[in-house]
């Protein structure tokens, strides 16, 4: 199965909760770049995964490992288990990846064992593995409100062609949180989500593009400059929007026409700084 990853059109940080998690409001969507995971049932009762990036842990600290156990005995299932997830979304990038294998891995073994639990289920299991699994269970467009496991459909955003750059840094979204200040972000920091689900109902590409904005960005930009240097080439490039994705560092380019996001992406993959790839957006799986 595909275990596609997400960016976010909007994130805003509304408060700090008094049980240390942070009281989010964005607009996530799903995008077609997507790792591979194969699921097989083996004799005895053990979890066994294998993954071909060495940056990817292979025990108990995956989240696809952690998702699988939390299902396996949430329904008492006492087969063994082997996990085989073919890595294409970068790590630590802001871009979901290791929820989007979790919560494949949920849906995956929900189908493989004929359990049929239905997705506010599978969404309750997602939320006690991490904040974006329940969104990735989802998939498509969506609003996303608590922690990310409050979810409202919005109008689909699909075939949209998108620039990702992700640059060669490593950011730690605990330290991205630690060091925003909810109480020093001004109104015009924050973006407008009311207008951006209106752009998204009128199916108007540009102006959703021209609207995004993420509110981590405070914290990031003035520490690590190439996240500016890369909204800004996609700027250049020919996108009619740029944004930061989830806690960073990839930053995304919205195109009004894949032709125009091909050109950018020969004009930007041969900075060795960062990498790139061009992607389309895409509805619920």
């Amino acid at each position: 199965m595909p275990a596609r990853a997400k960016i976010n059109l909007s994130l805003d940080v509304l408060r700090k909760r008094e049980d240390g998690y942070h009281e989010l409001r964005m607009i996530m969507q799903t995008i077609e770049l997507h790792d591979m995971i194969r699921l097989e049932t083996t004799e005895g009762g053990s979890i066994v995964l294998e993954c071909d990036s060495e940056w990817v842990p292979a025990d108990e600290r995956n989240t696809a490992w952690k998702a699988a156990k939390l299902f396996m005995e949430h329904c008492r299932i006492k087969s063994g288990l082997r996990i085989v997830i073919n890595k294409r979304i970068p790590t630590a990038a802001g871009l979901g990846g290791g929820s989007a294998d979790a919560a494949t891995v949920l849906r995956g073994l929900n189908k493989l064992f004929s359990i049929g639990l239905d997705h506010f289920e599978l969404r309750k299991l997602g939320k006690m593995v991490g904040a974006d699994v329940p969104f990735c269970v989802e998939g498509g467009t969506m609003l996303a409100e608590g922690i990310g496991e409050h979810l409202t459909p919005l109008r689909d955003f699909s075939g949209v062609d998108i620039v990702l750059v992700r640059p060669n840094i490593g950011i730690s979204t605990k330290w991205v949180y630690e060091n925003l200040k909810a109480a020093q972000i001004s109104q015009s920091d924050r973006p407008d989500t009311e207008a951006l689900i209106r752009f998204l109902d009128a199916g108007d590409i540009a102006s959703v593009a021209a609207n995004m904005k993420n509110v981590l960005e405070l914290v990031t930009i003035p520490h690590y400059a190439i996240i500016q240097e890369a909204k800004d080439s996609l700027l250049r490039a020919g996108a009619v929007g740029s944004v930061m994705s989830g806690s960073g560092p990839t930053v995304f380019g919205i195109f009004t026409e894949k032709s125009a996001a091909s050109k950018a992406l020969n004009r930007l993959e041969s900075e060795t700084r960062w990498q790139c790839f061009q992607t389309k957006t895409c509805s619920a799986s």
